[in-house]
Formats: structure tokens, sequence, C-alpha cells
């Protein structure tokens, strides 16, 4: 008899994202004239860098001949992109990153989910609450979780409230834990995170021999030079800490794939009987045996991000979006919303009116103003009360967004 994994029978009925999808597509078919403005799920709407389109383009031309042809190219990514990454992304901020640390992959979704892999299931996973649920599901399917309470929350998960009065920075866990994942800038709430507080985060790591699983897939929206970009600008965090990045937001990658995983030689998890054991050659092995690589032609375009032309051509889309936050911040703010984030992320967390739940005020702006958001709800329990709104738009989109909400 062949058996199903039970673990995955925890998981709630649908994933957030798919289910808002199901009620925006149950809505158009009801309403097919309705002119529906998507600010929920973080898809980007402008069009790649011409320094990007121009790059993939000659690397096509390169296949459509016998020289220039590249087949199976190495896993951990072409020398070319994971030398710039080293370069640009670390080294320029005084993270000394080596490019044999560098993984290129599909992008940070993927690799958020799957490292958890190559550590042990008894190990004790601390997330913050609200969070991306892609963390908290990939370790309840791998049997780190009990079941889930009805509220959002599993059991054997340790929940660290990110709210208004903590400025959405979580505290430290009160009793050790093992696996910690922290995203800044955040998503869903927008909120970044001081050298000072990362510092706290990296002492506790190095006291309790935990790994920090960072995700940094938004860093390039940071506006504040002081805030730190990588968690390996902090002073021991080498030994601790795996570090995600993305093309996705930042260049507009979602429909092309591409993104790259920082494991430091110096990272170390432990066997049960004390002996250490390096991260870095096991997540090489596991990202071998089940991934053939990023193709050429991507990873062309996405080394083309690092020229000159490039890095201004991503910055001025960068712009574009962070502009649209400042404006849906300053118009909900001043139709009486209290508003938190789109100053160093493309994200806005809006607290939905008293007595309002989060699914609720979904269906509002879906009905009333034909506005899609996303519910906090289906971020965790500290979600709720909550709707986080993605500035990835055109303006024009934006403003009569803003404007139908207005009229609500």
């Amino acid at each position: 008899m062949i058996l199903v994994n039970e673990n995955f029978l925890k998981l709630k009925a649908g994933y957030l994202f798919p289910e808002i999808s199901r009620r925006v597509f149950a809505f158009s078919k009801a309403n097919p004239d309705a002119p529906i403005i998507k600010l929920g799920i973080g898809d980007v709407t402008e069009p790649l860098a011409p320094a990007v389109v121009e790059a993939m383009h000659k690397a096509v031309d390169e296949m459509a001949t016998h020289s220039g042809l590249h087949g199976y190219g190495p896993e951990q990514g072409y020398a070319f992109l994971r030398e710039a990454i080293a370069e640009s992304d670390f080294k320029s901020r005084g993270a000394n990153i080596a490019v044999d640390e560098i993984f290129i992959s599909d992008g940070a979704k993927c690799d958020t989910g799957n490292m958890q892999e190559i550590f042990g299931i008894d190990n004790v996973v601390a997330v913050t609450d609200p969070v991306y649920p892609v963390y908290v599901d990939t370790n309840v399917m791998a049997g780190r979780t009990g079941d889930n309470d009805g509220k959002g929350r599993y059991a054997n998960i340790i929940y660290m409230p990110c709210t208004a009065q903590n400025n959405f920075v979580p505290e430290l866990p009160t009793k050790p834990v093992d696996m910690i994942y922290l995203c800044f800038p955040n998503n869903p709430t927008g909120a970044v995170a001081t050298k000072e507080q990362l510092k706290k985060w990296v002492h506790y790591a190095i006291e309790n021999n935990a790994v920090i699983l960072y995700d940094a897939a938004y860093e390039a929206f940071i506006r504040d030079d002081s805030i730190p970009h990588s968690i390996y600008e902090i002073e021991g965090a080498r030994k601790v800490a795996i570090e995600f990045r993305s093309f996705s937001k930042t260049a507009g990658f979602t429909g092309v794939r591409c993104g790259f995983t920082v494991v430091p030689k110096e990272l170390v998890a432990y066997t049960k009987d004390g002996k250490a054991v390096e991260l870095n050659p096991i997540w090489n092995r596991r990202h071998c045996t089940k991934f053939n690589g990023v193709s050429y032609i991507t990873q062309k375009g996405a080394v083309a991000v690092y020229s000159p032309k490039g890095k201004k051509q991503v910055q001025d889309t960068i712009n574009l979006y962070m502009s649209n936050a400042d404006a849906m911040r300053a118009a909900l703010t001043a139709q009486g919303y209290q508003v938190f984030g789109g100053e160093h992320a493309p994200y806005i967390w809006l607290k939905t009116p008293e007595g309002v739940d989060s699914w609720s005020f979904f269906d509002t702006l879906l009905n009333k103003a034909n506005v899609v958001c996303t519910p906090g709800a289906g971020f965790g329990a500290a979600g709720e009360g909550y709707v986080r709104l993605s500035a990835f738009n055109n303006p024009e989109n934006v403003e009569e967004a803003m404007d139908r909400i207005s009229k609500i």
C-alpha cells in the first residue's frame, strides 16, 4: 500500500496566494467588466531593463551557433555572474563573500523552502509573525511541526510577534531555538532592521549554536544607507547565517527566474554526538543532486544588472515603485488609515478599520473598489487586522486605486 506524506495533510486548505487568485477569478467571472487593479501579489509590472534584454538577446544568438552553444552549465552558476555578485553585492559593502560561497538558483522562494532539507528534523524553528508562508509551510511538509491550531499557528514552532509596538522587529526568543527565519526589509510589513538589532541576533545565534536563515530579497529597496543590506555586514554573521537574494523584484525577473543563496564556509551545524559539520559542501551536494542550474541565457541577463547601464536602469524602475509606495502612504494616511512600511520596501502594511478582519477587508476592497490586496491573516495570526498593499504597478493605476479606496 502506497502511503502519503501525512505532514502535507497538516497544511491549511489553501496556500495564501492561490486563494487570493481563486477569489479574484470568481469575482471577475461574476463581474466581467469590473476594472480590477491588483495590488496584492507582489508581481512586477515594468519591463525588463534594456541592458538585460540586450544581454539576453546576445545570449540567444550565441546559443544559435556551434561555437556559442552552452549545454549544462555549472550547477552553482557561471563564474561571470557569481564574481559580479561577490564584488557588487557584498565586497562593496565590506562583506567578504567568496565566489564559491554563492549558489545561483531559480529564485529565493525555492531556496528558502529547500534549505531546510539539510537540517535535522528535530531542530526547533523560530519564525516572525506575520511571516512569509513558505518558511512555515516547508517545515510543516518536512515534519518539524505539530498540527495547525486553526488560527494559523503550528505546534512546535516558536512564533515571534512583530507588532506596531516593537516596530515589527521581533524580540529575541525566550528559550533556545535552532533555525531562525528573518526577512529584512520584511515581507509583509515592510519593516527594516538596524545594524544594532541584527548584532543582537547574530550574537544570539553564536551563543546558542543556531543558524539564521536571512531573506534579503528586498534589500535593493532600502533608501537609508545606514541600514544594512546584508547580514554579513554584521561581524560574526559568517559563522551563523545563510542569506537569500533574488533578481525577481530587484530587476523584474519574476517571469525569468533567477536568485542566489550564500552559504559561508565558516558556517557549521552539528551531528547528534556534537561533531561540527560544514554546511557549504552539504548544500553544494544537495544543490547539484536536485538542480541542473539556471540557464545560460538567464544568467547573462542577470549579470547585465551589474553593468553601469543595468544598474541605472534597474534603479530607475525601483525608484518608480518606491514613488508609488510614497503616494500610497500619503493617500491612505490622509484617508485616516494607519499605515506602516513603504519606506524601504515596496509594501504597505495597512491596519484595517476597527472590528474588520483582514479577509473581510479584502472582500470589501475587491467588491466596492475593485482593488486587490493581500489579507494579513494569510501571513500568520499576528497579521490579522492588517492587509498588505503592493507598490508594484504603474503610477496611474496606483493613483486610481487610492481614489477608489477613498470613496469606500
